[in-house]
Order: C-alpha cells, then structure tokens, then sequence
C-alpha cells in the first residue's frame, strides 16, 4: 500500500510540473518568435558565464561584451533551429526562469543573478551527471548551445590560442 503512495505521488508530481512548465511557456516563453525572450537571455547570460568560464577574458569590462555577444550569438542560433527544437527549448528556459523550476531542474537554489559562478556549475554538473534523463538532456542542450555560440566566432579563438584553421591555398 506505501508503494502504491509512492507511486501516486511521482506521478501526480510529474503531471503538476508538465502542465507547469506548459503553462509557464505560454504566460513568461524562453523565446519569443524563434528569438530569445528576456529570461531566455538572463538563463544563458549565467549560464555562459559558468559554462566559458576561464575561457572568457579576464578583464571585467571585456568579460562583459563577450558575453553581450555570446547571448547574441546563442540568440542567432537558436534562431537557426527548428521549429519543434526552438518549442522544447522555450519550455527549458521558462521552466529554468523560474524558482521553482531553476530548483527541480537544476538545482539552484539563488536566482540566476544572485548565484556565483561555482554554484551554477554545480548545478550543471549535477544535471550532467543526474540519473534522470531529462535532467542530462537540459544540460547537454544548455552547454552544446553555449559552446557552439561561443567558439564558433573568430574572436574568442585568440583567448584560447586558436590561430584558426590554416589555408587550403598553400
């Protein structure tokens, strides 16, 4: 009989938390007409910031435009995929926008804002290594979005010691 609770109880946690990821979706969407809404932007902002971190400039002023310019290039990205992926990914960050769902997910405990850098590492680290499949899938969309923004644009390779591909002319 506990069991038979227990088991109640998962999936009346599971229906809550898809209908209130829905929901979420539609009233504050990750993106917007295929483009990142503000708390899109705010997720990938903090989670950029862990993600390159040592990888991004050290002085704070630069630090800030390339991330500036990390979230756009993530923004052009996303823009790129299609449709069904652009829906999965706006329920994900209307779900990791929120307490709740930045918790469940992810986790982490203070805002996006408010968390430090190691914080939201750990987060990611744990949905990395989560035994939920879902949690894993999160992570692999956040970190492969924000890798492929980041170094896919010739300005960052300096920062790493990339000197770019060599020149098929030779």
């Amino acid at each position: 009989m506990q069991r038979r609770r227990w088991l109640q109880l998962g999936l009346t946690a599971a229906a809550v938390l898809a209908v209130g990821g829905g929901s979420l979706a539609l009233v504050a969407p990750g993106l917007q007409q295929g483009r990142l809404a503000a708390a899109g932007r705010r997720v990938f902002l903090h989670v950029g910031r862990s993600v390159l971190d040592g990888s991004l400039p050290a002085d704070g002023h630069e630090r800030d435009a390339a991330l500036a310019a990390f979230v756009q290039r993530v923004d052009e990205t996303v823009a790129a995929l299609p449709a069904h992926a652009q829906a999965e990914l706006s329920q994900l960050l209307a779900l990791l926008a929120t307490a709740p769902g930045r918790l469940g997910l992810a986790g982490l405990a203070p805002d996006w804002s408010a968390a430090t850098v190691p914080q939201v590492q750990q987060a990611l680290q744990g949905m990395r290594t989560s035994r939920l499949a879902l949690k894993r899938q999160a992570y692999q969309a956040l970190h492969d979005l924000s890798g492929a923004a980041y170094f896919a644009d010739a300005s960052t390779w300096p920062v790493l010691g990339y000197p770019g591909p060599r020149s098929l002319n030779a």
